[in-house]
């Protein structure tokens, strides 16, 4: 049996309709119940749903084979302990640092995020200490509210920060959802693991 993990939210819906195109079929409906464990129309397929930062976990674990989730989520895990094996091009976004238009990076600035590690190691790459503060809701309201000076989130328009007054400052990296595995499944589970791969890949 192979396990699929897929980060709930917006890469869950994107994921299963490109999973569907691809004639991988949940036997129950994802959004209409509170089943975690969910069957495919392929006997060795069953897709898991949990939280993006529990993905990388289970994962490396090994109690995982498969996972759909956000190259932002890997980036803040930092453990790399999995193969990358497909970019499924869906929740397209911006990592990025944000803040009020004519602010100014300084030393020990105030940074609000749900990405602590990420944009310690973002600022510290380009000269600067900053003070992280965890957020993990309404981001864009710290430094409206003069909470912190910047923050680090994920954009994809920009929609929000421009009706908040804010602007983006750099683009730390480019966002989608990448099919990772855990290393070993990988090795053991090689050709089924394959034919799966080989669908989403059409």
């Amino acid at each position: 049996m192979i396990r699929l993990a897929i980060s709930k939210g917006r890469i869950l819906e994107q994921a299963i309709n490109t999973l569907e195109k691809v004639d991988i079929i949940c036997e129950v409906n994802p959004f209409n119940t509170r089943k975690l464990i969910i069957p495919t129309n392929l006997k060795n397929l069953e897709i898991i749903i949990i939280k993006a930062s529990d993905v990388p976990v289970y994962i490396d674990s090994g109690t995982i084979d498969l996972g759909i989730v956000g190259l932002d989520t890997l980036m803040e895990d930092g453990k790399n302990n999995h193969f990358r094996l497909h970019d499924m091009t869906i929740s397209k976004c911006k990592l990025v640092v944000a803040g009020k238009a004519k602010k100014k990076y300084f030393n020990n600035m105030k940074v609000a995020t749900k990405y602590p590690r990420i944009a310690k190691k973002y600022f510290e790459n380009i000269g600067f200490q900053c003070s992280i503060l965890e957020l993990y809701g309404s981001i864009e309201l710290a430094p409206v509210m003069g909470l912190s000076d910047f923050i680090v989130d994920i954009v994809e328009t920009g929609k929000t920060l421009k009706e908040n007054g804010l602007k983006e400052h750099d683009i730390i990296s480019n966002v989608s959802s990448l099919l990772i595995a855990n290393k070993v499944s990988y090795k053991i589970k090689r050709k089924e693991i394959d034919l799966i791969l080989d669908k989403v890949n059409q």
